[in-house]
């Protein structure tokens, strides 16, 4: 039975990856034909927020690349190396996302600073035009990224980068309009400041996340963990604990059990015990006890 949900589980995985590569090889294709468009527009209109927006489309289409191929590497299989596969290259896509992420924003909040008191002529027309291409392009794109970011902080990151390309874009529309009709150069910066803001919020919880594992943190109270252990019959202590996230979907243990001097066979009850609390209530997935009937000293206990 076990065998079976855990080969379940990989196929499950195996599936979701698989679809989070041919949605991102789309959005990668739809962002290098928007940044093509808004460089162009951007020249032809004298745009620099076209230009701006057009380099903020070409970073996150650098990104989507490393996600997919973080991905693509994610699943290639362990090796006598890399013991547990190549699962992390995830999570330091996502954090390299994010933290590109917030240095853009930051960027271009700076640049509509300085546009807000030096304001440049644009035409309306062409900013309009390109603004709804990239509109289009970016919804499009974060609609093909929605269902997976829920599984995946890699994706997440990137369908943030969508989300944001998107209100980017419709900033720029505003303002073509706006422009347009009642030249309102000022509007622009303004906009660029309030979406920005919103992308570093967003950015930084991603980022933080991806630190969090990276530093092999956890969320899980230990105290209340090793609390419920030692209820389980047989188990007289419980020590050196460790545990730590492999990536967003794997959590792992390692623990020292006291219990008393027993063979190794009459150990496989309360081994099993302890398995169901740490899945059920925990989500711990990869687990190593060792059992001992003398607790052992700092000096002899492997940190």
């Amino acid at each position: 039975m076990e065998n079976h949900k855990e080969h379940h589980h990989h196929h499950h995985e195996h599936d979701v990856s698989s679809m989070n590569k041919k949605s991102l090889f789309l959005v990668i294709l739809f962002n290098l034909i928007i940044t093509i468009a808004e460089i162009i527009g951007g020249l032809i209109s004298g745009s620099l927020s076209l230009v701006s927006d057009a380099i903020h489309n070409l970073s996150d289409t650098a990104s989507l690349i490393l996600s997919y191929v973080s991905i693509k590497i994610a699943d290639r299989p362990k090796s006598k190396t890399k013991t547990y596969g190549y699962k992390r290259a995830n999570i330091l896509a996502a954090f390299t996302n994010s933290a590109v992420l917030i240095g853009i924003a930051a960027f271009l909040i700076v640049e509509a600073a300085g546009r807000f008191f030096n304001p440049q002529h644009i035409n309306g027309n062409t900013v309009i035009i390109v603004a709804i291409i990239g509109l289009l392009g970016n919804f499009l794109s974060a609609f093909f990224l929605k269902k997976g970011s829920k599984a995946s902080i890699n994706i997440k990151s990137s369908y943030l980068h969508m989300m944001s390309d998107a209100f980017s874009s419709l900033a720029v529309l505003a303002s073509g309009i706006l422009i347009k009709y009642f030249q309102v150069f000022w509007l622009d910066p303004i906009l660029t400041v309030f979406i920005n803001a919103i992308i570093i919020k967003a950015s930084y919880e991603i980022l933080k996340e991806s630190i969090e594992i990276l530093m092999q943190g956890t969320e899980i109270n230990i105290d209340e963990m090793e609390s419920q252990i030692i209820k389980i019959a047989g188990i007289k202590g419980i020590h050196h604990i460790h545990v730590w996230s492999l990536d967003e979907n794997n959590i792992m243990l390692e623990g020292h059990i006291l219990v008393q001097d027993m063979l190794i066979s009459e150990t496989k009850g309360i081994s099993d015990k302890i398995e169901h609390v740490l899945k059920e209530h925990y989500n711990i997935n990869h687990i190593i006890i060792k059992f001992e009937s003398v607790e052992c000293t700092d000096d002899n206990c492997l940190i």
